[in-house]
């Protein structure tokens, strides 16, 4: 039982299931105006089901991926691969699981959420790459987040439309801002090793500048989605008057000679965010 729970604990820090709300917020919010706020359990089950495979697959091969440059880097070097912890064909072959329970949840869901599968699953997978070849890896990382609330309206309409769209160019932007962020500490590391960042391509300084620009138009973008949505009121502005606030304070808690507070303005913020867009959209969506 102590190995069994050890595991799941080792595959829990792999693939950092603590920052699983960070695009299931996106998620759940565009299912519920999607259906009106009336889903059965089956598509909701499904839906997490596919985002769960998906987003937890991705992380798990980014270690994989990024295994040598993870050596390299003193951040990073204490992770379970570098430290031989843990094994790549493990990983490779849990990686395989996860993606196919994407697939055959996207299955379940209808045939658009099937054909579509491929194109999410070459996100999940060239994503990982992009830091070797182009500064806006951050915006591809977005991109990817992105597919939770485009895929969960297309799980329940089985059609796009504006709304997730919208939704879907908050959560990149909002993923891309707070990502510049945690990438702002590895300037040093990125600059001369060859990774391609924003932070590594336009200094520390402009890179902040970037990701307060970014995080004030996923906040436009976001109130779009509450103009457009009928569901949506009263109760989703206050939801996104603190989020204007959280942003804000991320934001005043670091600054290029200051970076000690990277993880808790990127990271800690950022899931207080997600959960609190995601109590306001839901109370609203059902009200």
């Amino acid at each position: 039982m102590n190995k069994l729970l050890k595991k799941v604990n080792d595959y829990g820090t792999l693939v950092m299931f603590s920052h699983t709300i960070f695009s299931l917020s996106f998620a759940l919010i565009s299912m519920l105006l999607a259906g009106n706020g009336r889903l059965n359990f089956e598509v909701i089950f499904w839906i997490i089901v596919a985002f769960m495979g998906a987003r937890t697959g991705a992380n798990a091969l980014n270690r994989v991926i990024d295994a040598k440059i993870d050596a390299r880097n003193p951040r990073t070097a204490t992770r379970q691969l570098p430290q031989g912890l843990m094994k790549k064909k493990e990983i490779l072959v849990f990686v395989f699981i996860c993606f196919a329970i994407m697939v055959f949840a996207a299955w379940k869901l209808n045939t658009v959420c099937l054909i579509l599968s491929p194109i999410a699953l070459f996100l999940l997978i060239i994503y990982s790459y992009t830091k070797r070849f182009t500064w806006m890896c951050h915006l591809v990382l977005g991109i990817t987040s992105a597919a939770a609330p485009v895929g969960a309206w297309l799980a329940v309409t089985g059609e796009i439309s504006l709304i997730p769209l919208v939704m879907g160019a908050a959560n990149t932007l909002w993923v891309a801002g707070f990502d510049i962020i945690y990438g702002a500490q590895d300037y040093d590391f990125d600059t001369k090793n060859g990774i391609h960042s924003i932070p590594a391509r336009f200094g520390v300084k402009n890179a902040l500048l970037i990701s307060r620009v970014f995080h004030a138009l996923a906040l436009v973008f976001l109130i779009i989605v509450a103009l457009l949505a009928a569901q949506l009121g009263i109760i989703c502005y206050c939801g996104l008057g603190i989020i204007a606030i959280l942003f804000v304070i991320q934001h005043k808690l670091v600054s290029p000679e200051n970076l000690k507070n990277v993880k808790i303005a990127s990271y800690n913020v950022n899931q207080v965010i997600s959960i609190v867009f995601l109590i306001f959209g839901v109370i609203d969506s059902l009200i």
